[in-house]
This record gives structure tokens, C-alpha cells and sequence, in this order.
């Protein structure tokens, strides 16, 4: 099933997301009813509060004061930490009931309002920002809350600020505008890139990304590809294998296809296959059917195997090439990306020659095909540079 993370602060309108995408069919799972729930009367979670922070935590009928609790936690850091190790295991364990209950091809969306500030975004196929004027949510939390504008201002002083959300989303939707633009765009979401995504994640299939297209330097790209390697990560612990952000978008100011490219590197390339690729499948990686290499440089030895991998998220095409520490085609991958990063003229040469190339090889095979020269000369410069410099992948 396709796990989503849905967050936003408060007042931004994120549980009017979330009940449009239950609308659409999500199956939802709500953090805040889940935490009241693993705490109610007569749970071990509020049990163990009681005998962390006493009875007076309980109101008249034997109930959590949550009040008197927050009153005890906001200003302590202990204190808070020592009440997150009670309830954040048993809100995700109760969570991962809850999302086992679902159907195998049912798109699960959690709400969580500290998503960020936890650190959960690895868990998650994708992470959904709901992102709102400041001025806006004071005015919505004084309306709908009765809430007094200092308290408001404490509240989402006290979460993560809107830059920090910004760099966790994959998705983000403005809710700036009227219910109707929040729901339109919410519908689409759901249309263009989570029915299909979850299809795609369920057939084990990445979705297409043959069309070139050169687009501008996105200065965003470096961390787009800060939240997949985390995901992936996530997918194949405790191995702690080495990932790298490889290709044009990871040269800062170079042109290039939106396509984010990563290498992850194994022992060795069997090492690539069985359990290891069935978790980056699961994790929204699945690998590319057929064998794939990449041309040894300079021409002539033997081609370079890998296993490659694509994603299954129609909104975020990745190449995710699995290569073998210490092989040629791995060294390759990082010395071309490094002496790009440090040599301005060569950079700007294959930016030149990727601008020429665009128009006249619109399919990824006359693309790569079309560059070959080029490389094979670069190649001779970067091996000169790294000689020169010392430089070590």
C-alpha cells in the first residue's frame, strides 16, 4: 500500500486535507485520535504517565488533564522527552495496526501534525506539506478556535517553522485561498500522482521518464535528493550502505533533465539482488527490468554491469544505480561529477553541448548516445585532474 505523511502547522488547514483525500478514498489514519486513544482510561499508556508525573496529570473522572499535563512538559525538555517515550511508541505501533488493517492497494494517509519535528518523513512513500500564511492562521485559530492571538502565536512559534516543512515535502499545497482551491488541488493530487503512484508501487513498475527535456538549474535538486536518499536509507537498514547524489543535477548551476540521479553502493553486485532490491521496490524503487551497464571509458573493455532502478512516483522521476565499491563505472560516477563541480569551463562545455542535444535527441537512448564523445575526451580530463589534485571518490 502507498504510505503518505500529511503535515502542516496549526491552522493551516490540514485536516480540511485530510478529510478531502477520505473523501477520495484514503484510508485515514489520525495521529492526534490515535495518541487520545493509547492514553484513554485504562490503557498501560496512561498508567505509565501516572506513575512518571503522578495522579495530579488526571482530571475529576480519572481522565488525562491534558492541560495539567502540558502545563508540566511545555517549558521541561526532560520532562517532555520522558512523555514522548511513552506515548510515540505506542501511537506508532497502534499506527502500523491500523495501516495492516487497510486493503493491499488502499493509499494510507497519515496526519501527523509533528511529522518534521519527529523526524518521520523517511518513513513514508510521500510526504504532503500543507503551507499557510502566518497572518491567516492567527485569524483562523482566533475564528474557529476561540484562541487569543498570544496563545496562537506561542502554539506555532513552538513547532517547526515553514522552511523546515518546506524541505520534508514532496508535495506542497498552499492553503491561501478558498476551500474550493484547497480541494481542487487536493483532487488532483490525488488524480495525477497518488492513484497512480500507488498502481505503480503495487505492480512493481517505475513510472516513464524517456522524453528529455532540458529545464534550468533547480536549486532545490540537492535536497530532493536529501529526502530520497533518507528514504532509502530507511528501506534498507540497518545496512548502512554508501549513497551519493550522481549526474547533472547534482553539479550546482548545470542544466538538466529533472531526473534526480543516486548511486547506492553494494559490496557487490550480487549483493544487489534477492532481499535488497525487493526493499527498494517496497520503498518506491523498483528495479528496471533487463540488464543494464553503463560504456566503459575510454572504449574498447569490457561494459560496466549495474543494476539500475527507477521510481514509482509519477511526480519525481530518479535513476537509482546500484553499483559495486571500487568498480569502474562507480569511480566513474564520482569523478565526473566532482571535476564538473570544480572546472567552470567544462562545465559550461557540456552545458553548451546538452543545449544543442536537447532539440535533436528528444528519446533517453539518442541522449546518452549523442554524449558519448564528449564524455570520452572528459573522461581524459578528469582522470589528468584527479591525478593533479589527489582527489580520492
Amino acid at each position: 500500500m502507498l504510505k503518505v505523511g500529511l503535515t502542516g502547522g496549526i491552522g493551516s488547514g490540514k485536516s480540511a486535507v485530510a478529510r478531502r483525500l477520505t473523501e477520495c478514498g484514503a484510508v485515514l489514519i489520525d495521529s492526534d485520535r490515535v495518541a487520545r486513544e493509547v492514553v484513554a482510561p485504562g490503557t498501560e499508556g496512561l498508567a505509565e504517565i501516572v506513575a512518571a508525573f503522578s495522579e495530579r496529570i488526571l482530571d475529576a473522572e480519572g481522565a488525562l488533564d491534558r492541560a495539567a499535563l502540558g502545563a508540566l512538559v511545555f517549558a521541561d525538555e526532560t520532562a517532555r522527552r520522558r512523555l514522548e517515550a511513552i506515548t510515540h511508541p505506542r501511537v506508532r505501533a497502534r499506527a502500523a495496526e491500523l495501516a495492516a488493517a487497510a486493503a493491499p492497494d488502499a493509499i494510507v494517509v497519515n496526519d501527523v501534525p509533528l511529522l518534521v519535528e519527529v523526524g518521520l518523513a523517511p518513513t513514508y512513500h510521500l510526504v504532503v506539506v500543507v503551507q499557510t500564511e502566518v497572518a491567516t492562521r492567527l485569524a483562523r485559530l482566533a475564528r474557529d478556535r476561540g484562541m487569543d492571538r498570544a496563545e496562537a502565536e506561542r502554539r506555532i512559534a513552538a513547532q517547526a517553522d515553514d522552511a523546515r516543512r518546506r524541505g520534508a515535502a514532496d508535495v506542497l499545497l498552499t492553503n491561501d485561498g478558498s476551500l474550493d482551491d484547497l480541494h481542487a488541488a487536493v483532487d488532483a493530487l490525488w488524480r495525477e500522482r497518488l492513484r497512480p503512484y500507488e498502481a505503480n508501487l503495487r505492480e512493481r513498475r517505475a513510472a516513464p521518464s524517456e522524453h528529455v527535456v532540458l529545464m534550468e538549474a533547480d536549486p532545490t535538486w540537492p535536497q530532493q535528493y536529501a529526502r530520497l536518499a533518507a528514504r532509502i536509507r530507511h528501506a534498507l537498514a540497518p545496512a548502512d550502505l554508501r549513497i551519493d547524489h550522481i549526474g547533472s543535477t547534482a553539479v550546482p548551476g548545470l542544466a538538466a533533465r529533472d531526473v534526480i540521479d543516486i548511486q547506492l553502493t553494494v559490496p557487490t553486485l550480487a549483493d544487489a539482488d534477492g532481499p535488497l532490491a525487493e526493499r527498494l521496490a517496497e520503498a518506491g524503487f523498483p528495479r528496471l527490468p533487463g540488464e543494464w551497464w553503463d560504456d566503459p571509458r575510454p572504449p574498447g573493455s569490457g561494459r560496466w554491469e549495474k543494476r539500475l532502478h527507477g521510481s514509482a512516483d509519477p511526480g519525481r522521476p530518479v535513476h537509482l544505480h546500484v553499483r559495486p565499491a571500487n568498480a569502474p563505472g562507480w569511480r566513474y560516477a564520482l569523478l565526473m561529477r566532482d571535476h564538473l563541480r570544480a572546472d567552470p569551463d567544462q562545465r559550461s562545455a557540456y552545458l553548451a553541448l546538452k543545449r544543442e542535444l536537447a532539440a535533436s535527441a528528444p528519446d533517453s537512448a539518442a541522449w546518452t548516445t549523442a554524449k558519448d564523445p564528449w564524455f570520452d575526451e572528459e573522461h581524459l580530463r578528469a582522470e589528468q585532474w584527479a591525478a593533479q589534485t589527489g582527489w580520492r571518490p
